[in-house]
């Protein structure tokens, strides 16, 4: 969960930023709903994870680590999980599957990160099937640790996580470094080409069977380039404001969907984020840049929100005086220095 969250988080961040974006387009309402349930994948994930571990012999009480296990865990990933989740998906872009089943997921063509697990039940119980072949073997053979099962749980959650982000940031020097590395490791802008054009780029992961089977997208090389040289669109209005109070910054936009989607509202596990909150006033001592927190699209229209890390208090504090201020003049500057028409400063600016 909080792995998901931090992904989030920062694609949040860099949507609201604009640049290296793949599909530039305002998500709409119906997406936002249907997306709603994402959280469900990560309760099915602990329900299946309880299962295991107490009915599995050697599922639980794992050394930290195993090189052969850890070996092993690479090569059935690499083989027996690669191979038929390529031809699965393939076959849920078939017309009958596709209609009853995989539409779902497809019907969101600018991909957020949440939509890397909005699928139907009986989809996901697919692909915890076959990604579970690396992890009951290690597991019945008796070669598992913590290493290679959370290992590569936390690497098929973040390679998920990277292909639906919406944003393009591999460095290109990675793949002039080490070229077969194109074969193994996708980008978000493969990935994204996929959501746009359906019938190609169908490997998660690693490409090497599209390149197998001539379904790679043609235009897979050129979107990645032109996608990390893409500068952020300049907003027509910038909206500048700053923290209020230390729970409210859980309902920015970069928090928690629940929260920040409904009226505030004191919720008892947010006792439980007091540690992180009060992290998050030290931050406002050193960080000394305004962050995007929002970008909104009406029509031809672009507005963007920018935050001066500062909560209120902090404003009625003479020691804060001169930093707010020169905070304030920054991004004044720097709205000009980008060509904004109108920038509003909101509540203390």
């Amino acid at each position: 969960m909080v792995h998901n969250q931090i992904w989030i988080s920062i694609s949040r961040y860099r949507n609201a930023k604009g640049n290296n974006l793949l599909v530039d387009k305002s998500l709409q309402f119906e997406q936002v709903d249907r997306e709603q349930s994402w959280d469900d994948q990560i309760i099915l994930s602990g329900i299946i994870s309880y299962l295991v571990n107490t009915t599995m012999p050697g599922g639980s009480h794992l050394p930290i680590w195993r090189t052969d296990g850890v070996i092993l865990a690479i090569l059935l990933h690499a083989g027996p999980v690669v191979f038929p989740y390529y031809w699965l998906h393939r076959a849920l872009h078939h017309h009958y599957l596709y209609s009853h089943y995989h539409s779902h997921h497809h019907s969101s063509i600018i991909t957020k990160l949440i939509t890397s697990v909005v699928h139907p039940f009986s989809e996901l119980i697919m692909y915890y099937m076959l990604f579970s072949i690396t992890t009951m073997t290690l597991i019945l053979t008796g070669t598992a640790s913590l290493a290679s099962i959370v290992g590569y749980l936390t690497y098929v959650d973040f390679m998920n996580n990277m292909g639906h982000c919406n944003f393009e940031f591999i460095p290109k020097w990675l793949f002039s470094l080490f070229p077969p590395l194109k074969f193994l490791m996708y980008t978000p802008s493969f990935h994204s080409l996929h959501h746009t054009q359906f019938q190609t780029n169908y490997y998660l992961f690693m490409p090497l069977y599209d390149y197998i089977y001539s379904t790679m997208d043609k235009s897979s090389d050129t979107l990645y380039e032109i996608s990390l040289k893409k500068k952020e669109k300049v907003p027509h209005v910038v909206h500048l404001t700053h923290l209020t109070t230390l729970d409210l910054i859980y309902h920015l936009r970069l928090g928690l969907s629940s929260l920040a989607s409904s009226r505030h509202t004191s919720k008892w596990y947010m006792w439980l984020m007091w540690p992180l909150t009060l992290l998050s006033t030290m931050l406002t001592w050193i960080y000394d840049r305004t962050f995007f927190v929002e970008r909104n699209q009406f029509n031809m229209l672009t507005l963007q929100t920018w935050v001066i890390p500062k909560y209120s208090v902090q404003y009625f504090l003479r020691s804060h005086e001169k930093s707010i201020n020169d905070l304030i003049e920054q991004a004044i500057l720097e709205a000009e220095k980008k060509g904004v028409k109108v920038l509003s400063l909101g509540l203390l600016n």
